[in-house]
């Protein structure tokens, strides 16, 4: 399981192309479009979490609104399955790798007093770092610095993650470890970076990294019920986390909420969340040159949209801002359209949805695209002949680690990619596929004589898309 992380790649975009390689397409002019009513998103919204969350098990918890105007909260299932607590709108959830907006905020702040630059290499905070004289603060917040993430070491989080460390002895932890690539030369999400984004608080500020954020960020924005969820403390409000085992829900695995750290170590709430999305992008919260910093992609992460803490993504065809996160019990999504003021907030006290159903990223994209009023289409199935789908099987490849097969199961044409899950598309025209979430989509490309050369995949099911040449390679 992938913990305080980005959701990014979740449902059917686990075996999709990945954005690093999007190419900017002219996306469909935009049609005026009248915003929905709080019904009309009170309606889709419960609809959803029907659909999503069993009345009897771990719940999710939904809010969305337009400006400081709530349009929607509410919640559907259980704080605490064993006792058959419901779930409510105002309860405290982990929010795992949604910390990473707070922590990299918190830095700017850092930088706006003066005592932390973007570009100071991180020798001058984390003494005696290997190679910290080549890795700023920027490459730290970016994903771009080349240092391992220390949760991708083989069976760290099963034992390991269970211990109480600290700052230093948390960073002792993967300091030495084959680095990803030289500082700048890629991009990279990891959690390693986001601790080393918490060392620089603290010695930049002279407080451990959460009280310097609830100094900064959480008391003067009214943020009541953000803080570092320390396991041994007493939270109120706090709702219980579960996993699935086999289906079957089972308490979440136990980690010290120490090592999470600054990549993902708060817990929130809804309400939080909003206040929150509202401070930081209306200019509350950071000077607009370090607030157009923070949400602007520079450098290696552009080609993942990634700024810092915070990626950007587009909602039929609109600008946003969102990140996800997913941590021991839990799962994540917030996300922001500035052009329409939509905040929309998902939480969940499982880190295991229900059996194929689409990820919070999914769901938030949808309730957005409601809200303002251009829901995204419902795709309609039609016949395709057994003969044109199986002119596009075989292997489709961009290096010698990223590489996709179609085939035809059952028929249907399905994606994989090599190494994991085949997932059933749906097709709406000849040479055109939609994923599971309803959103994102595929298209086939054929040359002259009509034999399919390539797949070009669409995350917001039009505009930016990634093109996956066909090989002649034998299909595994």
């Amino acid at each position: 399981m992938r913990v305080w992380m980005s959701l990014a790649l979740s449902a059917g975009l686990c075996v999709a192309p990945s954005p690093r390689a999007f190419a900017a397409e002219p996306a469909a002019a935009a049609t005026m479009v009248q915003p929905a009513s709080a019904v009309e998103v009170g309606a889709y919204a419960r609809q959803l979490l029907a659909d999503n969350a069993a009345a009897d098990g771990p719940g999710i918890a939904i809010l969305v609104a337009r400006g400081d105007q709530v349009l929607f909260r509410g919640a559907r299932g259980l704080a605490n399955v064993e006792l058959g607590v419901p779930l409510a709108p105002d309860q405290v959830f982990r929010i795992g790798s949604v910390t990473k907006q707070f922590a990299a905020a918190g830095v700017l702040k850092l930088v706006e007093a003066g005592k932390v630059g973007l570009d100071d290499p991180l020798s001058k905070y984390v003494k005696d770092y290997p190679n910290g004289g080549a890795i700023s603060v920027r490459q730290l917040l970016n994903h771009t610095s080349g240092v391992k993430s220390y949760t991708g070491i083989d069976g760290y989080m099963t034992e390991s993650i269970k211990r109480d460390l600290s700052t230093q002895a948390l960073i002792d932890v993967f300091k030495n470890l084959p680095v990803d690539f030289a500082p700048g030369q890629g991009y990279a999400y990891n959690n390693s970076g986001y601790v080393l984004v918490g060392a620089v608080i603290e010695a930049a500020s002279g407080k451990p990294w959460h009280a310097y954020l609830d100094e900064a960020l959480f008391k003067p924005l009214g943020l009541t019920q953000t803080r570092y969820g320390d396991v041994h403390a007493l939270i109120p409000g706090y709702v219980n986390g579960y996993t699935r085992i086999d289906e079957r829900v089972a308490p979440m695995g136990h980690l010290d909420m120490s090592q999470p750290h600054a990549a993902g170590a708060l817990v929130s709430t809804l309400d939080d969340l909003l206040r929150w999305n509202l401070a930081l992008h209306q200019g509350k919260v950071l000077q607009p040159a370090n607030y157009r910093a923070m949400t602007s992609p520079q450098g290696k992460a552009a080609q993942s949209d990634y700024g810092y803490g915070i990626s950007r993504i587009t909602v039929r065809g609109r600008t946003g801002y969102a990140h996800g996160g997913g941590i021991f019990g839990f799962a994540s999504y917030l996300l922001y359209l500035p052009e329409s003021k939509t905040t929309v907030a998902v939480l969940t006290n499982t880190d295991t949805g229900l059996p194929d159903r689409p990820g919070l990223d999914k769901l938030s994209r949808t309730l957005a695209a409601v809200a303002v009023g251009d829901a995204y289409p419902v795709p309609v199935a039609v016949p395709v002949a057994a003969s044109s789908l199986q002119q596009a099987e075989g292997v489709y490849r961009q290096s010698a680690q990223r590489a996709w097969v179609l085939r035809v199961v059952d028929g249907a044409l399905t994606v994989q990619r090599i190494g994991g899950k085949p997932i059933a598309l749906t097709a709406v025209a000849r040479d055109t596929f939609v994923y599971p979430d309803r959103i994102a989509r595929m298209t086939l490309e054929r040359d002259a004589k009509g034999a399919v050369t390539g797949m070009r995949f669409f995350p917001d099911g039009s505009g930016k898309s990634e093109f996956t040449a066909r090989i002649g390679e034998a299909m595994p």
